[in-house]
């Protein structure tokens, strides 16, 4: 890793360099499977399918078989770790229940918001050569919770034209029975419009690859969609009370995740920046993802050495990471000085990965520095609000006036003709 002074660093190490020649490739490939998708509908799906995942596939939607055959192929401990992941997740997600409200004012004024979860939310799953049940859970738990109509989930097949058993376990277990073997920007351009077998949804979430990606962002405004991720990221911010061992072993488990990941330590101590620095020179020889964890570390990997901890406050809010942990003596004390962070990690024992898989919080975070202004999934991202106005005569007339000298200065003289005909009106 590379140990800088602070002084000596920008935030323009960590900025990936982006290749418009490949991203116009890119988005020349997924425009036509947008298309494709659009016009020949399932057909497209199933010639892609065998395009890009070698698959054949006969039927789209996975039946009730395959998910009692998945059911058996997965052990008791993991069926215990996803139990015990549905109920912290479920926990904490309850507590971001927004209710409809009502205020009532003098002469018959009622002001109001009315909270409406939507109707169809589709969810996208990395698959493949991957499995990822986790991500079942921080998206669909959230999605039900707020009462969403349907939710659906796509996923890539694996080799054999099936789903990771365990995606599927996952699903049952909260109650997704709908998932469609599909992957890539041409599940996207399902989601968004809709085919013979898969229906069109009113929102798209979950992360993907660059196809993926593009795809979303292609998509956005028929559909909405949550964010356009970018590569995973982890701050740590140590002091000399920070276990060395324990903070490579946490700036690895996001090194590990590809090689545009980055993965940064801010500290205040010079010896322990030396000896983070050992310990994942280290720890990076046993991964069995050694090649992509030590792209990531070559590329983007930075531990920055602050003359003191408000200095490193104000770096680690200039990034806004993605997942910033604090491993400094009396940590919670410290939390009200991150303003920018998609997930804040407490203290030595509350690594990333607790994050990832079983605390609770969401794992979908704002990445790109994104966390400036956006939020962590949610409850909240799979509602609407809807604002409801009612007034009686004698409101309206009050107000009248300035209803009327509002409109008339901004030049809508049809704005202004509906509160005059009322004001004139004796009914």
């Amino acid at each position: 890793m590379k140990v800088i002074k602070a002084d000596d660093f920008s935030i323009k190490a960590l900025e990936t360099t982006a290749d418009a020649e490949r991203i116009r490739a890119i988005d020349e490939t997924v425009l036509s499977i947008i298309q494709d998708v659009r016009t020949k509908k399932d057909t497209a799906l199933r010639q892609y399918s065998e395009k890009f995942d070698g698959v054949a596939l006969t039927g789209l939607k996975v039946t009730e078989e395959e998910f009692t055959q998945a059911m058996e192929k997965v052990s008791e401990q993991f069926l215990e770790a996803i139990k015990v992941a549905k109920e912290n997740i479920t926990e904490f997600h309850q507590k971001q229940v927004e209710n409809s409200w009502m205020m009532y004012k003098d002469e018959g004024i009622m002001l109001g918001q009315k909270v409406t979860p939507m109707d169809r939310v589709g969810i996208y799953i990395p698959g493949g050569k991957a499995a990822y049940p986790s991500t079942v859970l921080m998206n669909v738990i959230p999605a039900s919770i707020a009462e969403v109509g349907e939710i659906v989930i796509t996923t890539p097949p694996q080799a054999d034209g099936r789903i990771n058993p365990h995606v599927l376990v996952a699903a049952k277990i909260v109650g997704v029975e709908k998932i469609y073997k599909v992957g890539g920007a041409q599940a996207i351009a399902a989601l968004a419009y809709g085919t013979e077998t898969i229906p069109a949804v009113d929102k798209i979430v979950g992360p993907g690859n660059d196809y993926v990606a593009r795809a979303k962002k292609w998509v956005y405004g028929d559909v909405a969609i949550d964010m356009i991720a970018g590569p995973s990221e982890i701050l740590v911010i140590a002091d000399e009370t920070a276990p060395p061992e324990f903070v490579a072993a946490d700036l690895l488990s996001q090194a590990e995740h590809d090689e545009a990941a980055k993965a940064i330590c801010i500290t205040t101590s010079e010896p322990i920046a030396t000896k983070i620095a050992t310990a994942v020179k280290e720890q990076l020889k046993k991964l069995e993802r050694y090649k992509i964890a030590a792209s990531s570390i070559e590329q983007f990997g930075h531990i920055i050495i602050c003359d003191d901890l408000e200095e490193a406050f104000q770096i680690a809010n200039d990034i806004a990471p993605e997942h910033l942990q604090l491993m400094i003596e009396n940590a919670a004390n410290y939390v009200s000085k991150i303003t920018h962070a998609g997930a804040i990690f407490v203290g030595n024992y509350s690594p990333e990965p607790l994050g990832d898989y079983v605390a609770g919080p969401n794992h979908t975070l704002p990445t790109s520095g994104t966390a400036k202004f956006a939020s962590p999934l949610g409850v909240y991202d799979f509602v609407k609000k809807s604002s409801i106005i009612q007034y009686s005569k004698t409101a309206l007339l009050k107000e009248a006036n300035y209803i009327e000298t509002i409109a008339t200065m901004e030049g809508l003289e049809a704005h202004a003709k509906s509160i005059a005909l009322r004001r004139k009106s004796k009914n």
